[in-house]
């Protein structure tokens, strides 16, 4: 979290964050990722972990929610430490920033590939490069095995 810091809108640099999820103390459950989130204007922090060690994730300005389109706005990022920091930031080409329901959480998209998706039991996901982000894959591999998932918001 200290190495995104800078990353973010600078109206969020000096926010205090606090976790919300971790499958650690919650278990793997999309629905319950859901349901810990914070208020639908908070921002969110998706840091993964895989089971090769890689870490990557997500930013959004909007709380991480079930939705039946995709929200969230070109602050929206996709990030990976792989080995070091990278940031993968708007393009302006779509505006396809997040969108999830029980059974998937999607970020970024476009031509039927998405930047992040995870599915509904958060055991397994994938990464693609995506028109919204134009982002590398953020794994080793396209499609990962889930070790650790946090989500973080505003405190």
């Amino acid at each position: 979290v200290p190495q995104l810091g800078p990353q973010l809108p600078p109206r969020l640099t000096q926010q205090p964050w606090h976790l919300l999820y971790s499958t650690g103390r919650d278990g793997f459950s999309l629905r319950t990722l859901y349901r810990s989130g914070a208020r639908p204007d908070s921002p969110a922090l998706l840091l993964i972990r895989d089971t090769e060690a890689q870490a990557f994730g997500a930013f959004s300005a909007s709380g991480i929610r079930s939705s039946s389109g995709f929200y969230g706005t070109g602050e929206t990022f996709l990030f990976s430490f792989c080995p070091e920091l990278k940031v993968f930031r708007w393009t302006g080409r779509n505006d396809f920033f997040v969108k999830g329901d029980v059974n998937l959480l999607m970020v970024g998209g476009g031509s039927g590939r998405f930047g992040l998706w995870l599915d509904g039991d958060l055991h397994h996901g994938g990464s693609q490069p995506c028109e919204t982000f134009d982002n590398e894959t953020l794994s080793h591999r396209e499609e990962f095995c889930i070790q650790d998932l946090e989500m973080w918001g505003l405190a």
